[in-house]
């Protein structure tokens, strides 16, 4: 089953529990899924969809001065296993040449191609620039 399916499905389950956090949070996802032009997404599509309201749901707790929310950790409950740091340094570490770069940051791309959606840009970054 698709992510996209899945997580439509999940909103009637969500409905019948009476777990309103999950069933708003749900919704907000459905809703910005029909935003988009194309009405059947790919799992890609749909992991950056929440990737974006991720961060943008961390950039209003920032601004609050709190932790996390219940909108947050159910939204992420829908991303893939998260890679942790040592799994990308050791990666870094076996796969990458530096010295075909022109400088560690030019090694992101092909970083990021191998992880895809398990990591983000920030911690990869934040890893390159720790190794130098």
């Amino acid at each position: 089953m698709k992510l996209q399916e899945k997580i439509q499905a999940e909103l009637q389950v969500s409905i019948k529990a009476k777990d309103t956090a999950r069933t708003g949070a749900v919704r907000i996802l459905i809703g910005e899924f029909q935003r988009q032009p194309q009405k059947v997404l790919t799992d890609d599509q749909v992991i950056a969809i929440i990737k974006k309201l991720i961060k943008s749901e961390k950039e209003l707790l920032a601004s609050a001065k709190q932790e996390t929310s219940d909108f947050l950790t159910i939204m992420e409950t829908y991303l893939p296993r998260q890679a942790n740091r040592q799994e990308i340094a050791d990666w870094i570490a076996a796969n990458i040449d530096f010295s075909t770069f022109g400088s560690r940051m030019q090694a992101m791309k092909p970083i990021m191609a191998h992880f895809g959606s398990a990591t983000d840009g920030n911690t990869v970054k934040d890893i390159l620039q720790k190794m130098g």
